[in-house]
């Protein structure tokens, strides 16, 4: 496996990793990993760096949603066309092109159940291109970009009844 490779599967599971650590893990100078990252960013190999935040143990509430979309294709533009304009809205975090019954599943979160209604029959549904969507929401997420979000070590927090 290349290096460059080997520094993508790294960083992909901690973004946190600095060259320092890198080069340590890989055997490489730090100036290399350094100069191929930098390389990436340019390419667009590497696109950012989010957090990948569990917000069920935050005081925030929100709504995961995955509207699967049907579609019209515009003629020489395919799908791109109509994925960009959708993606381009704020409440949109992923869009994929996939097979099988609808064209796009777009995933979006909200604040409610309203808030994401709102967006699919205000914003999504009125798009031109759009035959028709499907909404589902997410009730409970257990593994996200390859990490689990549960713990199984969590302490029971309920009081010990004794007789």
């Amino acid at each position: 496996m290349e290096t460059r490779e080997k520094i993508l599967r790294a960083i992909d599971r901690n973004s946190k990793l600095t060259p320092a650590d890198l080069s340590k893990m890989l055997g490489v100078t730090e100036q290399e990993v350094a100069d191929e990252i930098r390389s990436m960013e340019e390419e667009s190999v590497i696109c950012g760096y989010p957090t990948l935040i569990n917000w069920d143990y935050t005081e925030h509430e929100r709504v995961t949603a995955l509207i699967e979309v049907k579609v019209t294709p515009q003629r020489g533009l395919g799908f791109d066309k109509i994925a960009e304009r959708i993606y381009k809205f704020e409440e949109v975090t992923a869009v994929y092109l996939v097979s099988g019954n609808y064209d796009l599943i777009v995933i979006l979160e909200g604040k409610s159940m309203r808030e994401i209604a709102n967006f699919v029959s205000e914003k999504l549904s009125p798009l031109e291109a759009v035959v028709s969507c499907s909404t589902n929401f997410v009730l409970k997420k257990y593994k996200e970009h390859g990490m689990p979000l549960v713990s199984g070590t969590k302490e029971d927090e309920r009081m010990l009844v004794t007789p």
